[in-house]
């Protein structure tokens, strides 16, 4: 138990520096549900672990995250047979697991441990002992409230007769209740003869189509006032990291130069910055979504 779950572990420490890069979504509390489905490997001296089957397991979660931390109700059901007996295996735990999230947002590493029962069937052996476990995986969430996680749950039973262990791997599919709405996209300013903005979408580089009609407008006012310079500064709102808000911006700020060259700007003519989070247009508090604060300003020169 104690070397399957080490392993598991040190994935998630290794992973947990890029969560931070990718911790984009904004985290809010709320309750979950999902489903479980994976594969169980078992040890138990009783069955012949050499000649144990991988078995698999399917079962159901529904818990509450406060954001960093996690507790839920998990119920899963196993099976696996012994190829020299011919006998199968079953079965039935009930689990409470507190999980900590490492640096929560849509890419998450965390651990975990749980308590519980084992209810378990073998042959003419059926009774109910207690169990623990450790739980190791990735979270992957989307914004409209599902996720996906990837684990792997070591527990040990505490049989009267002998302790036996169980390695499980598992897939959870679920969604998370309470999200908030997508913000909606700021209106278009009034745009001047010398100065333009675009908007983007929350995490997003790629052009609307609101978009490519403000840069349509800025190439065509650079080409009729002669303008032989033209400034693309990129900026990004209070959500994320600061290297991460660097990078994005940076990306839309490039977008918005590569269309205006498709419109006919020479390359050479166009600077590119990238802001970051460090001038936003509507101050806001750290880790606020701003629509207004999503944007790259066009400027003639």
């Amino acid at each position: 138990m104690r070397k399957g779950f080490q392993t598991a572990v040190a994935a998630c420490l290794i992973a947990a520096p890029l969560a931070g890069a990718n911790a984009q979504m904004q985290p809010v509390p709320g309750f979950y549900i999902g489903g479980l489905f994976g594969g169980n490997f078992m040890t138990f001296s009783t069955l012949g672990s050499t000649n144990e089957n991988i078995g698999y397991a399917v079962g159901a979660v529904a818990g509450y995250d406060f954001v960093g931390v996690r507790a839920e109700l998990e119920f899963l059901f196993r099976q696996n047979r012994n190829k020299g007996v011919g006998r199968d295996m079953y079965q039935y735990t009930p689990m409470i697991n507190v999980l900590y999230d490492f640096s929560p947002g849509s890419f998450t590493p965390y651990i975990g441990l749980g308590v519980g029962a084992n209810f378990w069937e073998y042959a003419w052996v059926s009774t109910t002992d207690f169990a623990m476990q450790a739980i190791a995986g990735v979270s992957f969430r989307f914004e409209s409230g599902f996720f996906a996680n990837l684990d792997v749950r070591a527990m040990n039973t505490f049989a009267k007769g002998k302790d036996f262990q169980n390695y499980t791997a598992l897939v959870t599919v679920g969604f998370k209740f309470g999200q908030p709405a997508p913000a909606a996209p700021p209106p278009t300013p009034p745009q001047t003869g010398a100065s333009f903005i675009v908007f983007f979408d929350f995490d997003r580089s790629n052009l609307t189509q609101q978009a490519m009609t403000t840069i349509r407008q800025a190439a065509a006012a650079a080409k009729s006032g002669n303008r032989t310079r033209i400034g693309v500064t990129g900026h990004a709102d209070r959500s994320g990291t600061d290297a991460y808000n660097m990078a994005l911006s940076l990306r839309r700020a490039n977008a918005v130069k590569d269309a205006l060259v498709a419109e006919g700007i020479p390359a050479a003519n166009i600077a590119v910055v990238g802001r970051g989070e460090s001038q936003p247009l509507v101050p806001t508090a750290d880790g606020v979504r701003e629509p207004q604060n999503r944007r790259v300003e066009i400027v003639l020169q």
